[in-house]
């Protein structure tokens, strides 16, 4: 590319230098200066050229250290302004941190700010045009000009000129599109609406992010509570092995019968080993929850017992009250507004432009009368062809409108379907906790009865460890079991749009304490539903 412009450079430079000289012999001496400033112009022009060749943008990679100080401050942004842990955690904190500092949530708090903001822009398309301007004007030589007879051809002034050759200009105009008006008018309530669906996506995150948190937290309840118990029945069943080893290293015992006493406690120990890679997954997706470093040390605090929740709405108003406050049918509503927005719009751009105009104006130049005068009109514009187009315009608009509405439709009866599954879903769920509460039952009285009946030889240990490992394996399941059934009642919740604060705390702004109280009132206006009243009170 250089090489490209400093051979245009030389090409130019001769063939100015060859109509100079021709100039020189032909012409007077103002074509002569004329053809040097043409020359001295068109060598600028060339150097220009180099210079910007030589400032070409090459892709700049970040190094090492500005990647390493880059994710030092992403860690620290990720956690900071948070309060430290004072304590044990329980359920209703757990949900206020995920409100309160959740990364996804505070995402989708940004996204609903953003989109204020591009209101507010929207809100200012529909203001007039208020547009200030200032110039100057060098020229290096007079702006001459002559005028010739039409009939004769003959020149029939002598050159004169009419204009400075410096000149200093300044405008202060007001201008108001009305068509403009119309069209930014119905974007800018497109805008709000679209504030509103943002809202409704936010809605959507807290609620799921609820019932993961309600699941989450009681799978690390079980993980804390049974975590202390593998370690000692791992050694108790390594103990058991080694001690089978040399019993068959002295032989003993049989060989068929000591192989088959090692493989159920190599058995027992893979089960056990899976189920402490399992407990030590559970606290940390819970941290991740709750937007706490990973790897940091918190201790649970879970209510007393198993308190079964329940809901006794009765169908016909769960649908209802799904149908009414459900954020994707909210939000579908207010994109069906836009759609209809949108068909005013499209009519709107069939109409005429009326530009109203109002401007003050200056201007330098010596050879006016006037250096300062004020110019109002009216400007009138259509374009024609939109009229052959309108049926067009007009029925995409329209079709537009139609599938809006088909999609809240669909979308209504998946909600109703999604009603009857999550309330088949809980009362499943139910049923299912109290079976494996009454198996945890009788698994720890087996292993109560096998502990006492227990003798001092290798077989009888291994039947105290597998019964102790079935308990604890069952006691397991119940937590699990549980934490399925506290994920069904929030999912009936969330299938019912109810929120988990109210709007006003929701958002995530208020203080930690307050967020968590507000969720310990929801949960208890909940639990003593047993008709939509309280629902409806919202």
């Amino acid at each position: 590319m250089t090489m490209n412009f400093r051979h245009l450079s030389i090409s130019m430079s001769a063939q100015t230098t060859i109509a100079e000289l021709h100039c020189s012999s032909s012409c007077g001496p103002e074509s002569t200066r004329t053809a040097r400033s043409l020359r001295r112009s068109l060598i600028g022009v060339a150097v220009a050229a180099l210079w910007l060749s030589g400032c070409a943008i090459h892709p700049v990679p970040f190094t090492d250290a500005e990647r390493a100080q880059t994710a030092h401050a992403d860690r620290s942004a990720m956690f900071a302004n948070q309060p430290e842990l004072s304590g044990p955690i329980t359920l209703e904190e757990a949900m206020a941190r995920a409100i309160r500092y959740n990364l996804d949530h505070r995402l989708k708090m940004m996204e609903e700010a953003l989109a204020q903001k591009q209101l507010d822009l929207a809100s200012f398309d529909m203001l007039p045009k208020l547009t200030a301007q200032a110039g100057y004007t060098y020229r290096n030589n007079l702006l001459v000009s002559s005028s010739e007879d039409y009939f004769t051809r003959g020149q029939s002034l002598p050159p004169s000129y009419s204009s400075d050759r410096n000149d200093r200009t300044a405008d202060l105009s007001f201008s108001w599109n009305i068509l403009d008006f119309g069209v930014s008018y119905f974007e800018a309530k497109e805008q709000a609406d679209r504030v509103l669906v943002v809202e409704q996506r936010r809605r959507k995150v807290v609620q799921l992010m609820m019932q993961q948190v309600r699941e989450a937290y009681w799978e690390a309840a079980g993980a804390e509570r049974l975590s202390s118990r593998i370690k000692p029945l791992l050694a108790q069943a390594q103990q058991a092995l080694d001690e089978s080893r040399q019993s068959q290293l002295e032989g003993l015992r049989s060989p068929l019968d000591t192989l088959a006493y090692q493989h159920a406690l190599l058995d027992i120990m893979r089960q056990l080993e899976a189920v402490r890679d399992q407990l030590d997954e559970a606290k940390p997706r819970l941290a991740s929850l709750m937007n706490i470093a990973p790897g940091t040390d918190f201790k649970l605090a879970p209510p007393q017992g198993f308190a079964v929740p329940a809901f006794a709405m009765p169908m016909s108003e769960m649908e209802e009250t799904a149908l009414e406050r459900r954020p994707e049918l909210v939000e579908a509503s207010y994109n069906e507004r836009i759609s209809v927005n949108e068909t005013h719009k499209a009519i709107a751009k069939l109409l005429p432009g009326i530009e109203l105009q109002l401007g003050s104006h200056y201007d330098s130049n010596s050879f006016l009368m006037f250096h300062a005068w004020r110019a109002a009109g009216v400007n009138v514009s259509w374009n024609l062809l939109n009229l052959l187009n309108a049926k067009n315009i007009r029925g995409a608009a329209d079709a537009q409108h139609e599938v809006a509405r088909a999609q809240q439709l669909a979308l209504s009866m998946a909600v109703l379907t999604q009603v009857h599954v999550a309330s088949a879903e809980l009362s499943a769920k139910q049923r299912q906790f109290d079976l494996f509460k009454q198996l945890s039952d009788v698994d720890s009285q087996i292993l109560q009865h096998t502990h006492n009946a227990t003798v001092a030889n290798a077989q009888g240990k291994l039947e105290e460890i597998r019964a102790a490992t079935s308990a604890m394996m069952s006691e397991l399941r119940l937590y699990q079991s549980y934490g399925e059934l506290e994920s069904a009642y929030g999912q009936l919740l969330a299938t019912l749009g109810l929120d988990p604060v109210p709007a006003g705390v929701g958002n995530g702004n208020g203080d930690l304490k307050t967020i968590e109280q507000s969720i310990s009132m929801e949960q208890a206006r909940w639990a003593s539903f047993g008709s939509a009243d309280g629902v409806k009170k919202q």
